[in-house]
């Protein structure tokens, strides 16, 4: 068995319903496949003396789940006043409107398609709820509308589908773009250098206690793929799925469509530095 401290941002193992750290409670969804590992991690967020709760990424459309939500803040004392979604894709944010009806919140969201009242969300809001504090941080790269949540009383950050707790994710090309993605990722080791960030609390997957080795391993492991993509394009590879076939034949079948849209998301970044044939003249 290998040790969970070995690997890539310290996963803390088994991902369960419960408590992560002193504000933040998971609820996890129901819904696991090999895109989404053990489900969805909806995040219950209050500071220990307040009676106020923030939610973020609802989940899936799914009764019980959102359910479980409410009634995990209400045995803790907890109302909840707002709901956050760190991005759109369904299993984060197709509950969301039916969730809004069970608590009457408001859904803040980068995507004003997303929301659920007045206010949305952008880059450098602080968000003030109950006393709990949340620094919303700019992520795009996943999908162009990601964002992250900075909590800085627990030095942890909420990073949606940006950063996972197991394997890495995808550039979802054309929403998502592999330039925007890298930037995040320095956007995000920036938070573990310069403002004491060391847990990360991910959309799927466990808890990882290594914010900056998580983020350190994701910057590497682009840089590994990108360099795989540019080589097997020189070796004759110019499709992408001739390049997803070569560069990820270690990768579950099942996967290389996923694959596929970071493929297609490298080769653009590729060709827009002027690395491979094919870029703006």
């Amino acid at each position: 068995m290998t040790d969970a401290a070995a690997l890539p941002g310290q996963p803390r193992g088994v991902v369960a319903s419960g408590p992560a750290t002193a504000r933040a409670v998971n609820i996890l969804a129901p819904n696991p496949s090999a895109m989404t590992l053990d489900g969805t991690n909806t995040w219950l967020l209050s500071e220990p003396d307040s009676e106020l709760a923030v939610v973020v990424d609802p989940g899936p459309l799914d009764e019980g789940h959102l359910r479980a939500v409410v009634d995990t803040a209400e045995r803790a004392g907890k109302r909840i006043a707002l709901t956050l979604l760190t991005h759109g894709h369904p299993d984060h944010a197709a509950g969301a409107g039916r969730f809004a009806e069970l608590t009457g919140t408001k859904v803040r969201a980068l995507d004003p398609a997303l929301r659920l009242g007045d206010e949305g969300l952008a880059a450098g809001n602080v968000i003030r709820t109950g006393g709990l504090e949340l620094h919303v941080v700019a992520t795009p790269g996943h999908t162009a509308d990601s964002l992250s949540f900075h909590l800085p009383a627990d030095r942890a950050v909420l990073t949606g589908d940006t950063v996972l707790g197991r394997g890495t994710t995808v550039v979802a090309h054309p929403d998502g773009r592999l330039g925007d993605y890298l930037d995040s990722l320095r956007r995000l080791r920036s938070l573990t250098v310069d403002d004491g960030v060391h847990t990360v609390l991910p959309g799927h997957g466990p808890v990882l206690d290594d914010a900056q080795g998580a983020v350190e391993f994701y910057l590497a492991h682009r840089a590994h793929r990108l360099a795989q993509v540019e080589t097997a394009v020189e070796n004759g590879f110019t499709t992408p799925e001739e390049v997803v076939a070569h560069v990820y034949a270690d990768v579950d079948r099942s996967l290389w469509p996923a694959a596929e849209w970071s493929v297609r998301a490298q080769l653009e970044y590729l060709q827009d530095h002027g690395l491979i044939p094919g870029g703006p003249e």
